[in-house]
């Protein structure tokens, strides 16, 4: 993140640090982290430390721009910029067969397999 603002008590602004790019090569951008946010939400439990860091089920993240998002939320939550910084926001290759077999080939590599 290169900056926030809250527009109201539900809806922050979120400016994208431009160049940074996924672990697959892939940009970071606002379409790329919207993607990426719809499918964490999909997960039951997408952070290990438990339940209570996911955002609300009805969390919405909007493009405003190639770097810009809006995260509209159903309440008011003061925790929305902490479970942020606990989230992961995975490339869009993350789980992929391709990306799984690279992972693994690598990994063989490592151990010497």
């Amino acid at each position: 993140m290169e900056d926030s603002r809250w527009i109201d008590e539900t809806t922050v602004e979120v400016q994208l640090r431009k160049g940074i790019r996924y672990q697959d090569g892939e940009e970071l951008s606002a379409e790329s982290f919207r993607r990426a946010f719809d499918e964490v939400q999909r997960w039951k439990v997408p952070h290990p430390p438990g339940t209570y860091l996911n955002f609300h089920p009805d969390t919405r993240v909007e493009v405003v721009d190639t770097h810009t998002v809006r995260m509209r939320f159903p309440r008011p939550d003061g925790l929305v910029l902490g479970n942020s910084a606990a989230s992961t926001f995975r490339a869009r290759a993350f789980g992929s067969r391709k990306a799984s077999a690279t992972a693994n080939a690598a990994a063989a590599r490592a151990i010497g397999e």
